[in-house]
């Protein structure tokens, strides 16, 4: 074998077999030539030449020299010449080459001999101490054997007993290591057979965390086992078949607790199965399991109201089902009696239907809150560890045997382990019973598949270190998810009222689409309106919200009412006014006990008394407060029309502004309309009365002040009954005050003015002269007494000198006029002798009046003053 100078190989045949040699390649040196030659076998001799010698070599075989000297390619070229024409080149050819190679191999000789020689010191000096170094070699040799003798010894005496021990208890170790991985996968293998035992008993928890173990071991204990190939497929499938079954039972469960009968009992039905389901779907993470409860509430609320009416029609004799088929139209049939108590029949159910909601939801939120209390817990336990693990420092040595590359610590007895490896050990191997499991997989607690033990969490009673137990670690909830999942539960509670009250309205609908309700007298509508409030209230303490639908039909429906009851009231009235001759009326007796009742401060209609054995007879005047009021007949009824406004705001309070607004009005048209007939003698052509007399003015301006004296009353008894922001309401009963009293005043002016007009007509013609009293003046008394006879017993005594004071200056005043007409003056004359004894006569008749002996007449005044 030849390299040429390019570093290829070349293959030379040799001529014969004996003729072959082996070629190790290195790199070349720094002379820039290619020198490779490590060893040769020729003709069985060897030759270690170093590479950067030059070297000579023949082989017999083909009489072929290499030379590093000589570019490999021209040898290689010359031995094809030669090997290829052996036959064809000249033989003088061939020996000169042969010539040239022995020559190249004299110099390549004579060189190392030359180099030899150089060297002949250093080599016979190293003959020379080949003694001495076989004689080091021996002693060393000696030794050596001695110490590989006494380690024998100490390996024997000392290390070879406790190697032993260590290799038995690794043995062993490995052996029960072994042999609770066979056990592991016996369990393993029974998972499914459980899992099914489980699901039969709806234990959901129980079977989701035997699969969740399982799964586990199978990915850290027994990854790589062939014969578990597909189990971890099956589980998942057998997990989303559990899935399926949980939200199947728990559509079951919801239909079974909302369809329950509706008796007075609120309790849970099934608790403990209730709360294995939550934890179950919230541990497969079906967070929206509550929608099933809402379409399930959704439908049993309309079963209930079906169900009422079918059993309430079903009693009632007077409706056929078989002609009146339809529910709706059977329910119109029903009189208001038998309607309400349907109405409230179905209002008790859905109080106890809220309850039952109610106490369900609970008990699911409550679960939902333990899961976040968990949470909680063990992020603060890992907190805690944490800042431990980090104030104290651990150092682990790890030793490692010689032999078989085994771990010293897995060889150590658990006694001789540190604490924390005892106690993880102790966890494994504490009982040949328990379920083996690895530090590094889950606990043992979540590798044991003995039903019996979710069966005693699940079928105990709910408290909470039971339900503690059924919270596994494994559920990846966040706090935010629990925190939401939490509030929509409640929103479905809020959902549920809501329900209800639509239920609820759409029936009040149904009944009052033939005007049924805007029919109902005062009475009905206020019995309806208290039962709606009180299950208003019901709801609204049973979910903690508002639901507004109820309360706004009920506000829709009084609405209504509050338009009839108005309309009603102010026709009566005005056909009252329209049918009043302004005469006074006897007050009846019960008049009298309702005045008295709003003078004790209750602004109500008293009820009806029994009827006595002895009537009581109607009174003359009508007693306020100690004063005496004359008044007429819709006067009393109006009194009464008042108490009825204020009775209803206190029945229905959402009623309060309606009431306020139409009352204002009621009272506005009282104080026009008995203008109209009064003060414009409106009632000449009305009624029919001949003419308006003073007795008819006095009597409407006493009645006008009975309805003041009450409006102050109102007043404070719709204030009572308003927010705050609707006070500036309360300006409309200022406004009516204001103008009943011009009313008042405006009467009193006519009171005034009749006799002003008599004292001009008579006084005009007044002469002085005998005899004395003169017909003007008797005739002035006279009008006076008459004056004074129709008002004395309606006004009071301070209103009847009030208004006598004005007609005696209205008299003064014309009579002063008529005086300086005939130039009469106060000159002691016999002229004026007459007047003053007409004058006197005058003051001696009026104030010979009842209640008028006192007044103040100042006659002095007719006189013209002297300048």
């Amino acid at each position: 074998m030849i390299l040429d100078h390019q570093g290829t190989f070349c293959i030379i045949p040799t001529g014969n077999r004996s003729g072959k040699f082996k070629l190790h390649l290195r790199t070349p040196g720094p002379v820039g030539d290619f020198y490779k030659l490590l060893k040769y076998r020729c003709q069985g001799r060897k030759f270690m030449k170093d590479a950067r010698t030059f070297v000579l070599l023949k082989i017999p075989s083909t009489g072929l020299c290499y030379t590093p000297m000589i570019n490999p390619g021209q040898i290689w070229n010359k031995y094809l010449s030669t090997a290829g024409g052996k036959g064809n080149r000249d033989a003088a050819s061939s020996r000169l080459l042969q010539e040239k190679l022995s020559h190249y191999l004299d110099i390549v000789e004579v060189n190392i001999a030359h180099q030899i020689s150089l060297r002949s010191e250093a080599f016979f000096h190293a003959m020379t101490s080949q003694h001495e170094l076989q004689d080091y070699l021996r002693k060393t040799s000696q030794a050596v054997k001695l110490l590989r003798e006494k380690i024998a010894q100490i390996d024997k005496v000392m290390c070879e007993g406790s190697l032993r021990v260590l290799r038995l208890s690794l043995t062993r170790n490995n052996c029960i290591k072994a042999y609770n991985k066979l056990k592991l996968m016996a369990t393993v293998h029974q998972t499914q057979p459980t899992v099914q035992l489980l699901l039969s008993t709806s234990e959901f928890v129980g079977a989701l965390d035997l699969i969740a173990t399982t799964q586990e071991v199978l990915q850290q204990e027994l990854q790589g086992i062939h014969s578990f190939r597909h189990l971890g497929s099956q589980l998942c499938e057998l997990e989303k078949l559990i899935d399926k079954m949980m939200i199947a039972e728990f559509s079951t469960y919801a239909r079974n607790d909302l369809n329950r009968p509706l008796e007075d009992d609120c309790q849970i039905l099934e608790e403990e199965r209730l709360v294995s389901l939550v934890f179950g779907l919230l541990k497969q993470r079906k967070l929206n399991f509550y929608e099933i409860y809402g379409d399930e509430m959704i439908i049993t609320a309309k079963n209930i109201i079906k169900q009422c009416v079918v059993n309430t029609v079903s009693q009632i004799e007077e409706i056929d089902t078989e002609v009146v088929v339809k529910l709706a139209d059977q329910m119109r049939m029903m009189n208001f009696p038998q309607w309400f108590d349907l109405l409230k029949n179905i209002f008790s159910k859905f109080t106890i239907f809220l309850k039952r909601i109610k106490a369900t939801l609970s008990t699911i939120r409550s679960v939902v809150f333990l899961v976040l209390d968990k949470n909680q817990k063990n992020r603060d336990l890992e907190d805690t560890l944490q800042k431990n693990s980090k104030d104290s420092t651990v150092d682990t040595e790890v030793a490692y045997l010689t032999h078989e590359g085994m771990f010293i610590s897995d060889a150590f007895s658990e006694g001789d382990l540190p604490p924390v490896a005892a106690d993880t050990t102790s966890q494994r191997n504490a009982s040949p019973n328990s379920e083996p499991c690895s530090s590094d997989s889950v606990s043992e607690p979540e590798c044991t598949t003995d039903s019996s033990s979710s069966k005693e969490q699940t079928s105990s009673s709910v408290t909470a270190g039971a339900v503690e137990m059924m919270i596994s670690d494994d559920m990846k909830l966040t706090d935010l998810e629990l925190v939401r999942l939490a509030n929509n539960i409640q929103e479905l509670l809020y959902n549920a009222s809501d329900i209800c009250h639509d239920r609820s309205v759409k029936f009040l609908m149904a009944r009052a689409k033939d005007g049924f309700l805007e029919k109902l007298n005062s009475n009905e509508f206020v019995t309806l309106s208290r039962l709606m409030e009180g299950f208003i209230l019901d709801t609204e303490q049973i979910c903690g919200r508002k639901s507004m639908s109820l309360r706004g039909a009920l506000q829709s429906q009084a609405n209504r009412f509050v338009n009839r009851f108005h309309e009603e009231r102010k026709t009566k009235l005005s056909l009252l006014l329209d049918n009043e001759r302004w005469k006074q009326a006897e007050v009846p007796a019960e008049f009298q006990d309702l005045v008295d009742s709003v003078s004790d401060g209750r602004i109500s209609l008293p009820e009806k008394k029994p009827a006595a054995t002895e009537e009581r007879k109607p009174a003359e005047f009508l007693i306020v407060e100690g004063q005496k009021y004359a008044t007429v007949g819709t006067v009393l009824l109006l009194i009464r029309i008042i108490l009825e406004y204020c009775q209803c705001v206190d029945n229905i309070p959402s009623i309060t502004t309606d009431m306020l607004t139409r009352l204002s009005d009621l009272l506005k048209y009282f104080n026009s309309r008995s203008c109209q007939l009064v003060l414009g003698a409106g009632a000449l052509q009305v009624v029919g009365l001949k003419t308006i007399t003073t007795k008819n003015l006095a009597l409407s301006s006493r009645c006008l002040q009975l309805i003041v004296h009450y409006i102050p009353i109102i007043r404070a008894h719709f204030e009572a009954r308003l927010q705050p922001k609707q006070y500036s309401m309360l300006r409309h009963f200022d406004h009516i005050t204001k103008d009943y009293h011009d009313h008042v005043a405006e009467i009193s002016a006519k009171l005034v003015a009749i006799m002003d007009s008599l004292f001009d007509k008579l006084l005009s013609k007044y002469e002085v002269k005998a005899p004395v009293p003169s017909a003007c003046f008797r005739n002035i008394c006279k009008q006076m007494a008459k004056m004074h006879e129709a008002i004395y017993d309606l006004l009071p005594e301070e209103q009847t000198q009030m208004l006598f004071l004005r007609i005696n200056a209205s008299y003064k005043l014309h009579l002063k006029r008529q005086l300086a007409h005939l130039n009469v003056v106060n000159d002691g004359g016999p002229l004026n002798g007459l007047v003053t004894s007409d004058v006197a006569f005058y003051t001696g008749n009026l104030q010979a009046l009842k209640g008028l002996n006192n007044l103040d007449l100042n006659m002095a005044e007719i006189w013209e003053q002297k300048r």
